[in-house]
């Protein structure tokens, strides 16, 4: 993809590089978000389809280069060659902090820690629902005659 079918492209610094970032049409984004995080999750997930996924988000992102040259990380060799910097020694985090300015910028929930804040009760939530499934675990281990009742 160019950088001409860029849809609203935003330039981004991180780490003393500058990068462009761009949204995603319809079909791409959707593909994108819906896989994304659940192929990434540990024992769940797919890292071969997560890598896939990954390689499509960044098609929608390119690099400036010193000489103002702008070019696309539609490979694995651009993306290795373009996602390092002197001042940040780990290449695979930098990869993800752009990975992760494209969700934001590409999905509403993913702005301004707004998926942190939906997903803040889920460990509530998550007790309630062991607590309730052992109770009924506990009540149906019982000999019927020894069952508590309910009144």
């Amino acid at each position: 993809m160019s950088i001409e079918k860029f849809i609203e492209p935003k330039e981004i610094d991180l780490y003393g590089k500058t990068f462009i970032i761009s949204k995603f049409p319809a079909i791409a984004g959707r593909k994108i978000i819906t896989q994304y995080v659940a192929s990434g999750l540990p024992k769940i997930g797919d890292y071969a389809t997560n890598e896939e996924i990954m390689m499509q988000l960044m098609k929608y992102v390119a690099v400036v280069t010193e000489s103002g040259s702008k070019i696309p990380l539609s490979t694995s060799q651009l993306i290795d060659n373009h996602v390092m910097s002197s001042s940040h020694p780990f290449p695979f985090e930098f990869l993800m902090r752009i990975e992760a300015a494209m969700m934001e910028y590409n999905c509403s929930f993913f702005q301004n820690g707004a998926i942190l804040n939906s997903l803040k009760d889920i460990p509530l939530k998550a007790q309630q629902w062991i607590t309730r499934i052992l109770k009924d675990l506990s009540v149906q281990s019982y000999p019927q005659n020894l069952r508590p009742t309910n009144s």
